[in-house]
């Protein structure tokens, strides 16, 4: 596997936020997201190292945490993760795996948190081709229903401005099955001034809704940098 990372900190989004996790970062994507903060773990990333199953469950192990957090880029690319989150589940771990929902494999997995990506993950500035293939990837709802309908899961959709919110609301409509306290609405922000004005406007509309607003707490505790 492709690794660009694995330290240990606090999950800072959804359900588990505030638990401390290790964290391992795999790189590649198969999406061009816009607004991607993890640009060095993604398609063209160049740096990290190549790791074994059993390298990264020991390097993992190190950290003597009861939650691991497989993120990426995308950690659904790898058919590792299926070993990986088996041997990791076995020695006792939780195991939360970020993911666009665009990807499936029989993974171990007690939270599938699942980000499909609305039209504002356009990749503007990209090249045609690069376009081409963000979009005609970025929406698979048959494959977040087989995710929620599988694993214990929660939706994290990122919001930009108010207009996100109704292609929220159609996306949805579109999977029928979403539970309402399973729908995290996340300001797009890399500064807390930013991911605090935007609440303003988000957390009444989750509210309404029935869903949870979503801060981007490592913001808050970190700053936006790297492993965190």
């Amino acid at each position: 596997m492709r690794i660009a990372e694995i330290f240990q900190s606090k999950q800072g989004e959804g359900l588990w936020t505030g638990v401390v996790s290790a964290f391992v970062r795999v790189i590649g994507c198969n999406l061009r997201c816009g607004f991607c903060d993890t640009t060095y773990a993604s398609w063209q990333a160049e740096e990290g190292e190549t790791l074994t199953v059993e390298e990264v469950v020991a390097r993992v192990l190190e950290y003597n945490t009861r939650h691991v957090i497989l993120t990426g880029g995308e950690p659904m690319l790898y058919s590792e993760l299926i070993p990986l989150s088996r041997i990791l589940s076995d020695h006792g771990l939780k195991i939360t795996i970020e993911t666009s929902g665009t990807l499936e494999l029989p993974v171990c997995c007690d939270l599938m948190s699942i980000s499909p990506k609305l039209s504002n993950s356009y990749p503007w500035g990209a090249t045609d081709r690069d376009a081409r293939l963000h979009e005609t990837n970025r929406r698979r709802p048959e494959v977040v229903r087989k995710l929620m309908e599988t694993y214990p899961y929660q939706l994290k959709f990122v919001v930009d401005v108010p207009e996100d919110l109704l292609e929220v609301e159609e996306y949805l409509k579109d999977l029928k099955i979403a539970r309402p306290d399973r729908v995290f609405l996340m300001p797009m922000a890399i500064t807390v001034a930013e991911m605090r004005s935007k609440a303003e406007w988000i957390a009444p509309f989750a509210a309404q809704h029935g869903y949870r607003y979503c801060p981007r707490m490592q913001l808050e505790w970190y700053g936006n940098r790297r492993g965190t």
